[in-house]
């Protein structure tokens, strides 16, 4: 799923070029992608574009009039951007708009159908805002408070967007890498120290990939959104030598997501078990980088 630094990077390009463009057209290809009815898709129709602004994990075309079109990729929607006199579709579109300088295309690579737009007004909008802290716009002790008063573990409470607004599976494994704090360490106990360590860690490191991301698109519209990267140090690299010390980075799966951690940077050695593993392998599971190596 795109999260902080992707969103960003989406929400520079879309101001740029839709700033005061009024929308000519919302074609929606797949019947479920539109999950409101008021108001309608012809109330934005020759609107101008005031903003484009991001709202958690939720992209926000805003338009004239306080209306707002809501976009949620999900974990498989992207975008493609068309620029004007370009008639070539995209695959898996599941809605366009048309604006004078171009189209926007709205993508689903799956089948699950969890990308939606939504069309609000102002109340709609402060609906949709799950209440998650933005990193950047708070201080530390706020932070850490906010994450106390969670009750999950760190890796949760950094990807619920009711905590901490932005993050999710991917760049929450980059952070607490770089923080050196176990993803499993409940945050009721999350001294002040850690707190300021994880906070200035989600600093940096959503600002690294946010410049990272943007040097490598430039002018061009973001092509290749992904949770993968090869300069990420733990993220998506399962077996793979930590960046920071050199041990094998850990993976833990569960539902759809996975958290990848440094047993020696984060856990004091520890390995945790991974449930289908730990099930095929019984008591050969290693319980500690030490077994791991013999």
């Amino acid at each position: 799923m795109p999260e902080y630094p992707d969103l960003k990077l989406y929400q520079t390009h879309l101001q740029r070029r839709l700033k005061d463009e009024p929308l000519f057209g919302l074609k929606l290809i797949s019947p479920f992608v539109l999950r409101t009815v008021e108001p309608s898709v012809d109330a934005l129709i020759k609107r101008r574009v005031s903003r484009v602004q991001r709202l958690a994990k939720q992209l926000v075309i805003s338009f004239e009039g306080d209306l707002h079109l809501v976009i949620h990729l999900m974990i498989s929607g992207r975008l493609q951007w068309r620029p004007q006199g370009d008639n070539k579709g995209a695959r898996n579109s599941i809605a366009e708009l048309e604006f004078e300088s171009g189209r926007l295309l709205f993508t689903e690579a799956s089948k699950k159908k969890r990308a939606s737009l939504r069309i609000v007004d102002k109340p709609g909008l402060a609906l949709l805002d799950p209440g998650g802290l933005e990193v950047f716009a708070v201080d530390a002790p706020a932070f850490t408070q906010r994450l106390r008063a969670s009750g999950h573990t760190l890796k949760r409470a950094l990807t619920d967007q009711r905590v901490i607004a932005g993050i999710g599976n991917a760049y929450s494994d980059e952070i607490l890498l770089q923080a050196k704090l176990s993803p499993f360490k409940r945050s009721a106990g999350l001294s002040a120290e850690q707190g300021a360590t994880l906070h200035e860690a989600c600093l940096s490191v959503l600002a690294l990939w946010e410049d990272r991301l943007a040097q490598q698109c430039g002018d061009d519209f973001p092509k290749k959104v992904t949770a993968f990267h090869e300069a990420m140090l733990a993220h998506g690299k399962y077996g793979q030598p930590c960046g920071i010390c050199g041990a094998p980075i850990q993976r833990i799966r569960y539902a759809d997501n996975e958290a990848n951690y440094c047993a020696g940077c984060q856990t004091g050695g520890k390995i945790y078990a991974d449930r289908s593993l730990s099930r095929l392998l019984k008591g050969n599971w290693p319980k500690r980088l030490e077994d791991l190596e013999g």
